[in-house]
């Protein structure tokens, strides 16, 4: 039996469609030179993740062009991808599967011998044997989302890349260079002992909010949460190598500087937020270091981490550290001094323990 082109891509070539955006520009594609009189489309998908409750991808067909639009768990339920349906004219809509968590995939069509608000008989019959030729590839595609969203969520971004891949065998990783963050919160232990427990993890949360927000607005990733301490990367991209080896080192290195900054600044509206509760301020330490890490999985036969090692992790703890010794709320190696532009104070050199060489430190001026 042959097929139009839609439902034959559909059959044997949409659930291997590599994203959503994918899916819906080729469907919305072949569904126009089917003759189908569309101005755009929309797919939803629901994802298990922390705050986001739904992904919108809308596509447009004068341009082709998909962007993509997030439902947060938190805001009040909405139907921006209708809404969005509607602005273009008569809209049909249709969730594929039994729940409603299954997708949804929408069209809005050119108003054209329907009249405003529905499409012609024939083109409604044309769009739901669409839907029904699409309910396989979309519940494979949505379990493939849904998976990448766990992932993402515990994991971080790079990292889930990187297990979604396959790459899934212990030892397996590779060198990279990164500008690296350490940061922790001061005397947490006294802090959690004349806390409720409850308040406790609402403060580790602000806490993190703060610190992993600024590391993601730059770039960075969250490798590991330890306790009230953060470990974050900010890798040297292969792009930034290819067209200059040296820039790419200053761009990861200025990165993280921002990031520090914009943490510190979190954390100072925080404590005013926290005093004017009553509550005591949270004072932290971070440090920066620059090198080449070991990034990969690590673990048991059974049990894998995927984190980052070597002798840069050991000297950004350690550096860390030295934090509340030294005064300061930010110590800063000499390996980003020497990469960045930004105007530091130097400390002098420091003996850091388990590292055999002093440590050349620095701090920012402000701090």
């Amino acid at each position: 039996m042959d097929l139009p082109s839609p439902l034959a891509w559909l059959v044997d070539e949409a659930g291997a469609s590599p994203g959503p955006e994918r899916f819906l520009a080729e469907l919305g594609r072949r569904l126009l030179a089917d003759g189908l009189p569309l101005s755009g489309g929309t797919l939803t998908l629901s994802v298990p993740h922390p705050i986001i409750a739904r992904r919108t991808w809308l596509w447009r067909a004068e341009t082709g062009a998909v962007i993509e639009a997030l439902a947060f768990a938190a805001a009040p339920q909405s139907e921006a991808g209708r809404d969005w349906l509607t602005g273009l004219g008569p809209v049909w809509e249709e969730r594929i599967g039994p729940s409603q968590d299954s997708p949804m995939l929408g069209w809005a069509g050119i108003d054209n011998r329907a009249g405003a608000g529905a499409f012609a008989p024939v083109e409604a019959d044309r769009l739901r044997e669409v839907a029904r030729f699409a309910a396989a590839p979309l519940a494979a595609l949505a379990a493939r989302e849904a998976r990448a969203a766990l992932l993402e969520a515990y994991l971080g971004r790079r990292s889930a890349a990187r297990v979604q891949a396959g790459e899934l065998a212990r030892g397996t990783g590779e060198t990279i260079r990164a500008a690296l963050l350490c940061a922790d919160l001061r005397d947490f232990t006294a802090l959690s002992e004349v806390t409720e427990p409850h308040a406790m993890i609402a403060t580790l949360d602000a806490w993190f909010d703060r610190v992993a927000g600024a590391v993601h607005a730059f770039g960075g990733e969250v490798l590991k949460f330890m306790g009230d301490g953060v470990l974050a990367i900010f890798p040297v991209t292969a792009a930034s190598v290819e067209a200059d080896a040296a820039r790419g080192d200053r761009e990861a290195c200025e990165a993280a500087l921002r990031a520090v900054a914009a943490s510190r600044a979190g954390m100072a509206h925080l404590d005013q937020v926290r005093q004017a509760q009553g509550l005591a301020p949270l004072p932290f330490g971070a440090a920066l270091h620059f090198g080449e890490i070991l990034w990969g999985n690590i673990g048991a036969a059974d049990r894998l981490d995927f984190t980052a090692i070597g002798p840069a992790v050991n000297l950004v703890s350690r550096l860390e550290g030295q934090c509340k010794p030294l005064g300061r709320s930010v110590l800063i190696s000499g390996a980003v001094a020497a990469n960045t532009a930004t105007i530091l104070t130097p400390l002098g050199e420091h003996t850091l323990r388990g590292i055999a060489d002093p440590c050349t430190v620095f701090t920012l001026p402000e701090d």
